[in-house]
């Protein structure tokens, strides 16, 4: 039995070495893209796997979000502004396999081409577009980026421009476009107010001369609110009580006997 035990000791014990070397573990968020005799056969992991001897790791990918920051200095836009970007890119590996053999290295490839994608961008904006719909030129960024990245296994999951920056003199230009047309729409609604004032004071004018009633009982009734909130006393001509007095009378009804 001892015999027979050391040759099972002596067989297997390799065998087990071998096992316990070739235990791999790969963490939540990473991904091993294993060559078996330099061909591709699997993306291994998370967690434990085996890695036997004629297998390679070709490169552990990270499919967690990453982000590269993105400047693009005196780039002219569509009507030749000089202008600076700075921008974010959010991106992530959604195909280790095509990461690892499509492209040599993918960060550096995905830097390269965000940056020309911002320049594009850029010349093919006018500066208006630009500044007002920065929403847009994100999505049509990040659109552009996407394109050039999908053979790569990368997803660009979002862009966003940080700033925009412009020549002071054309700042100052802008400003005091601006400040112009803030004046003129004040301008104009001042205007208008007193346009629509004017139309009500000549629509009550028609009132009160078809109706002479009417704008004794309007004068009476001034008199009665400048009275109440100054407690004043209003002296009123002679002509003026006479005629506030005929039209009380004329406008009351007569009484039925």
């Amino acid at each position: 039995m001892g015999a027979v035990a050391l040759i099972i000791l002596i067989l297997l014990g390799p065998l087990f070495l071998l096992v316990v070397r070739s235990i791999r573990i790969t963490q939540e968020w990473r991904r091993a893209v294993v060559l078996r005799l330099g061909r591709f056969h699997a993306v291994k992991g998370p967690g434990i796997y085996l890695l036997w001897p004629i297998d390679t790791i070709a490169m552990m990918i990270d499919l967690r979000i990453q982000t590269i920051s993105i400047t693009a200095e005196q780039a002219l836009t569509r009507d030749t502004v000089a202008v600076g970007v700075d921008a974010i890119v959010f991106w992530q590996v959604e195909d280790p396999r095509a990461a690892a053999i499509n492209i040599a290295d993918y960060n550096q490839a995905i830097e390269r081409v965000s940056q020309t994608s911002l320049r594009e961008m850029i010349g093919a904006t006018e500066l208006g577009h630009l500044l007002s719909e920065r929403r847009a030129a994100d999505q049509a960024l990040r659109e552009a980026i996407a394109a050039k990245t999908t053979t790569w296994g990368v997803a660009v999951r979002s862009v966003e421009i940080r700033d925009v920056a412009i020549p002071a003199a054309l700042q100052d230009a802008m400003s005091r476009q601006a400040q112009a047309q803030r004046e003129r729409d004040a301008r104009v609604t001042l205007a208008s107010a007193e346009t629509a004032i004017a139309q009500q004071v000549l629509a009550a004018a028609e009132v009160y001369g078809r109706n002479p009633v009417a704008l004794q009982l309007r004068q009476m009734n001034l008199l009665y609110e400048m009275n109440k909130e100054r407690g004043a006393t209003v002296l009123i001509p002679t002509d003026m009580a006479a005629a506030l007095g005929r039209a009380m009378e004329g406008g009351a009804a007569p009484a039925k006997e």
